[in-house]
């Protein structure tokens, strides 16, 4: 699995400045957000390298599992991305210093996976897809890109068949198309953005983008109560998470396939009108993810689950979230079923 340029650290800083260099903070409005939804009774799993019991994140991250021959529960991390991934999503700091994370009451499972291989990797990501569905996650964070796998794809489509918002990073450069699992039919693809809400250099770009959201600079926690910044999409994937644990506190009886409209129908159009392969959607816009009013649907087809067989070629051309139309214009779900189909004509079929 190829995690990229995403960790990007340079100094440390100390808990007393950290809170000042999150400037992702201020750029999603979180105070304003966290007076309406502080992720309470969410649980994100996030499959990664494990997760360091920094103080930041103390009592909000449960026992896990790796996916390896050591059998820890996960609350350890050698390379410190999945603490970093962690901490963006759910840290709550120390007071008015340390970090402070999207969602900073959800809480964090954390899923050790083997990210030195792709092949190897991948296969662990999937039996960590599973492990996550069979242990109550609503969100399942994959910060990470690499190339597609049947038993990958399966697990995808068991998650999002059992009402599981899978975000996955798009990918960072030199890759010249969106990676997977986030290109599979119904993953949220997340691309970055810089301090202007413009595509961040690193992002990749294509037509499996769903949604984006900042990546340049992202502070966050690291191992043995440090911190750093990293960048590229994975933090933009982790932000999303975290913001999809807000609105799935603030809206408990939404479905997965809801979560997703009210995150790509309130972001930001850029770039070219309405959804385009820089953008995705739009850029996150949180604070409208979590108080607009939106419309009911003109139309709904029924749902479509992602476990559905896959055709003969084994493209599952019959697979996506939902097709819905909101005032003509196709958002979310549907979207997500066309891009597949699109993936299968630049690419050939998909395993």
């Amino acid at each position: 699995m190829l995690v990229g340029v995403v960790l990007a650290t340079t100094g440390l800083a100390g808990a007393d400045e950290v809170r000042d260099q999150q400037w992702h903070l201020r750029f999603l409005d979180i105070p304003s957000a966290h007076k309406i939804s502080d992720g309470s009774g969410v649980t994100v799993a996030v499959i990664d390298s494990g997760v360091d019991l920094h103080p930041d994140l103390a009592g909000n991250v449960l026992p896990g599992t790796e996916i390896a021959a050591n059998g820890s529960d996960g609350r350890s991390d050698l390379t410190g991305h999945g603490t970093g991934m962690a901490g963006i999503i759910a840290a709550h700091g120390q007071g008015a210093t340390g970090i402070l994370g999207i969602a900073p009451k959800a809480k964090i499972l954390p899923i050790a996976v083997d990210l030195n291989n792709d092949l190897i990797g991948q296969e662990s990501v999937a039996k960590g897809i599973n492990w996550a569905r069979m242990h109550g996650a609503k969100v399942i964070n994959i910060s990470g890109d690499g190339n597609p796998a049947p038993d990958l794809r399966a697990a995808v489509e068991a998650a999002i068949a059992a009402d599981i918002v899978v975000v996955a990073a798009a990918g960072n450069r030199p890759s010249s198309q969106v990676g997977f699992p986030a290109a599979y039919p119904g993953v949220v693809a997340v691309g970055a953005t810089d301090r202007d809400g413009d595509l961040a250099a690193t992002s990749v770009t294509g037509d499996g983008l769903v949604i984006a959201a900042p990546g340049i600079d992202i502070m966050t926690t690291r191992p043995h109560g440090r911190y750093g910044p990293g960048t590229g999409t994975s933090d933009a994937a982790a932000i999303v998470s975290g913001a999809v644990a807000l609105v799935r506190s603030r809206f408990p009886e939404l479905s997965a396939v809801e979560v997703v409209r009210r995150l790509t129908a309130t972001a930001t159009d850029k770039g070219a009108p309405g959804r385009d392969d820089q953008y995705g959607f739009g850029v996150l816009n949180l604070v409208a993810a979590l108080t607009a009013d939106l419309p009911p649907p003109t139309q709904a087809t029924p749902s479509q689950s992602a476990a559905a067989p896959a055709g003969p070629d084994g493209d599952g051309s019959a697979i996506g979230i939902v097709a819905l139309v909101v005032v003509g214009v196709v958002i979310a779900g549907f979207v997500l079923h066309v891009r597949a189909r699109r993936h299968r004509a630049a690419r050939g079929p998909v395993p």
